[in-house]
């Protein structure tokens, strides 16, 4: 994370101290590097030079309009799996003909909306989803351009709750199935087949998985073209990992290496859609310590943060460095549970972690919160969602404003008979 360094013992986002943040802003609060954002997607997408390709952010993972605009203006796209992500990114300006919509229920609804905006594909989940779009497009008058997400039963060695390219989960439909699928969407009313679609997981550190599902899918492809049916688009997902502690990944240029050694030759365009690998290590969450506590030889630093702020480490245990945002020459280093206010067990970021020992009022950084940090937050225990902010080089732009207790309440109303 250089975009995240110490100098002079403090620790500086870009050009500016984090503490001049959390001081102007309070905290908890999300502080996004731009230029960590912008330089991480264009070296990726300079790794597929010489390749048509497409890079769609996958908005899943950070959903503010600042950070979605930093991908559009560097010439991306966004991968939406709901009707709001939809609206989100037209609002950040993005082309609908850069927009792919993921997702295994989209209603008709939101089938209906994008269809009219003119996105570039539906990644097709099911059968019964074909049908229905055929149906809307149908009545609509229009053709709705798809891509059919096979599950390549690929095991991509990660957290099982983000693994999506096995039998067992929700995702894609039957590899075995897919070409008579296919057949069958060829013949339907409203579709236009333009691609492929397949996507494996999240946070993979080998570039292995994604070489066997490239090359199923390239098989797949040649299979399907012998029926006549054209394929134009090969969406290969996303899932490259990041560094949250010691992980390996492959880098952006080895990854690209291996896919295009698996593509060479497919006449198509390369659909790309990283989350994680793009804005995991260009955030963190600041936190401010409220007490220290000792009990039974088990010490625990309280901070104003929680769980429902940052969920990974509750959801997935995911581990998260935790920095201090000055380091004191001197301190000594102790053991610790990092843990929020909330009432949860689960509500921890670290576990018997080496920290130095933190006063009342001092600040942490838990690193690598760019990804599924804010996007995956809640108003659990009634606590206002926290600030964010971008940077780029010594300014700082607060890109969403620090929730109340009234935005937590808005729209709830008491029926007449309880007054």
């Amino acid at each position: 994370m250089k975009y995240f360094a110490y100098k002079d013992n403090a620790l500086f986002c870009e050009d500016l101290p984090v503490s001049e943040i959390a001081k102007k802003v309070g905290t908890p609060v999300y502080v996004y590097s731009y230029r960590a954002l912008k330089e991480t997607f264009d070296r990726f997408s300079a790794a597929f030079g010489g390749t048509d390709h497409l890079i769609c952010f996958s908005m899943k993972a950070n959903s503010n309009g600042a950070v979605l605009r930093t991908f559009v203006k560097a010439g991306g796209g966004i991968d939406v799996v709901t009707g709001g992500e939809l609206e989100r990114a037209m609002a950040a300006g993005c082309d609908p003909k850069k927009i792919v919509f993921s997702g295994v229920g989209k209603s008709s609804e939101e089938i209906k909306t994008a269809l009219v905006a003119g996105i570039l594909q539906f990644n097709v989940e099911s059968e019964e989803e074909l049908e229905n779009i055929s149906r809307i497009a149908s009545d609509l008058g229009k053709k709705a351009p798809v891509a059919i997400r096979v599950n390549p039963d690929v095991d991509p060695k990660t957290h099982a709750s983000i693994s999506t390219g096995l039998k067992s989960s929700k995702f894609g439909i039957c590899h075995d199935n897919a070409v008579e699928i296919y057949a069958r969407a060829a013949k339907m009313r409203g579709i236009e087949i333009v691609g492929i679609d397949c996507h494996i997981g999240s946070q993979i550190t080998r570039v292995e998985p994604f070489v066997e599902a490239v090359r199923k899918a390239r098989v797949l492809m040649e299979k399907i073209k012998k029926r006549g049916i054209a394929l134009k688009n090969l969406d290969i997902g996303g899932g490259l990992g990041i560094v949250y502690k010691d992980e390996t990944p492959p880098t952006a240029e080895e990854y690209a290496s291996a896919v295009k050694k698996e593509i060479a030759g497919l006449d198509c365009k390369l659909i790309l859609e990283p989350g994680r690998f793009l804005a995991g290590n260009a955030g963190v969450l600041v936190t401010q310590v409220l007490y220290n506590k000792e009990r039974e030889a088990k010490k625990f630093v309280i901070v104003d943060a929680a769980s429902n702020d940052l969920m990974r480490p509750a959801l997935y245990d995911a581990f998260h460095k935790i920095e201090p945002l000055h380091v004191e020459a001197g301190r000594e280093k102790v053991h610790v549970d990092v843990v929020g206010p909330i009432c949860e067990t689960g509500d921890f970021f670290a576990k018997e972690r080496p920290l130095q020992t933190m006063l009342p009022g001092e600040c942490l950084a838990i690193m690598g919160a760019g990804a599924y940090g804010f996007s995956m937050s809640s108003n659990y225990n009634s606590r206002p969602r926290p600030a964010e902010v971008m940077v780029n080089g010594r300014d700082s732009f607060v890109v969403r404003e620090r929730e109340t207790v009234k935005d937590v309440v808005k729209g709830e109303k008491v029926p007449g008979f309880l007054k």
